[in-house]
């Protein structure tokens, strides 16, 4: 039998050490003892995802985690999205995120416009589409607060290129919109249409009764994270596997299916600290059954840190240890051949509520892996004398070799 690989990656939940926490980091004050069994049967080591000239975020990361160098790979943020809600994007057009937010005061008070749902999002980006779309630029909605405009470009027009700066509102909670507005070639263009839609948005029922029942109104739009179609070149050609990715975020998805993963979409799965785990681990178990590898992504750690409560992502981190790692472990020892990956994709920051380029912590335990002893947290993939991938992307080869004992 073919060996089975999985790779759970518990998003942002790398940090350092929080005061609250007493002086630990979030894996370090959380009780992980299926991660840790993972550490301790394996081995720990770092990894940098984010090289040095790209935003610390998920995109560039979650290429670099599925084994893809960003420094050839990646175009931008929103085409991943575009991907993964089924928009193909012709040689001259860009996908752009549409972020529903809440701008109070002049300053980026909220990037996710109080967790809007997906059906109050869906009817605002309806009439944003009816009142704002043209000829050349489409909206189409996402999930939550996650939604997309779309640039069809003409050949030779070059409305955007490589200089085209937008700043990502969630590494900047609280600051100024002016200090952060969309600069270079189309800025214009893009800075038009947010200040078009902040009095379509003011009026609409969905905020008019958000704000009646005390909730954030989803004030604004925010433009961001511009992109061209990106070319990957499918897994299964690059490393003779067949994967799947189970993932509540459109981002990780559409890097899932960039690649030629299967997409399987989880009832329950909503992207946030409310997500169902046990869901997600039931639905990786059967993908186990007809892929080689399968994908585990959560979003709770990351979002818990954006809203800075300590709490919450050592709740989220210990929920996945729990109800996903757990049983997906328990499920590979069935297996003669299996090794598990456990990996955020980045660090994300209580102290400043923003994502970080630092290198994260990873474990892999499996087929070959020998035992280490060591917990799981930053300290000891720092200390224990794990491997270290100055580029990321090279992890994901090791990890598939079953001869590599690390």
């Amino acid at each position: 039998m073919p060996a089975k690989y999985v790779i759970v990656i518990p998003d942002g939940a790398a940090d350092e050490p929080f005061d609250a926490l007493g002086g630990k980091t979030a894996l370090q004050a959380a009780d992980l003892p299926a991660m840790d069994r993972v550490a301790r049967e394996g081995i720990v080591g770092r990894s940098r995802n984010v090289p040095d000239r790209f935003l610390p975020a998920s995109d560039v990361a979650t290429l670099s985690l599925f084994g893809y160098d960003p420094e050839r790979y990646y175009t931008g943020r929103a085409p991943l999205e575009a991907a993964a809600m089924g928009f193909l994007l012709g040689s001259d057009d860009w996908a752009i995120r549409c972020n529903l937010m809440t701008i109070r005061d002049g300053l980026l008070a909220d990037f996710t416009a109080g967790h809007i749902t997906s059906e109050e999002g869906a009817a605002i980006m309806e009439t944003i589409a009816a009142k704002l779309s043209r000829p050349n630029v489409e909206f189409h909605a996402g999930v939550s607060y996650r939604n997309l405009m779309i640039y069809r470009g003409k050949p030779g027009e070059a409305r955007f290129n490589a200089k085209t700066v937008t700043d990502p509102p969630h590494d900047h909670p609280g600051q100024p919109a002016a200090d952060h507005l969309p600069r270079g070639a189309g800025a214009d263009l893009l800075i038009e249409l947010m200040n078009e839609a902040a009095p379509i948005l003011a009026d609409h029922p969905v905020n008019r009764a958000r704000v009646a029942s005390g909730k954030s109104p989803a004030s604004a739009i925010w433009l961001w994270g511009q992109g061209e179609a990106p070319h990957v070149t499918p897994f299964r050609e690059q490393y003779g596997l067949k994967g799947a990715i189970i993932s509540a975020v459109d981002l990780v998805r559409g890097t899932g299916q960039l690649a030629g993963w299967t997409r399987i979409d989880v009832p329950g799965a909503t992207g946030y600290l409310d997500t169902d785990y046990t869901a997600k681990a039931r639905y990786a178990i059967d993908a186990l059954d007809d892929h080689d590898i399968v994908c585990v992504h959560v979003e709770a750690p990351d979002e818990a840190s954006h809203e800075g409560r300590a709490d919450a992502k050592v709740e989220a981190i210990e929920r996945i240890d729990h109800d996903v790692v757990a049983p997906l472990l328990d499920k590979l020892k069935t297996y003669d051949q299996w090794r598990i990956l456990i990996s955020p994709d980045h660090s994300t920051l209580l102290r400043t509520r923003a994502h970080d380029r630092a290198p994260v912590a990873w474990t892999i335990a499996g087929t070959g892996i020998p035992a280490s002893g060591l917990r799981y947290d930053e300290q000891a993939a720092r200390d224990g004398g794990g491997p270290f991938f100055d580029q990321g992307y090279r992890l994901m080869e090791k990890f598939l070799d079953l001869n590599w004992n690390g």
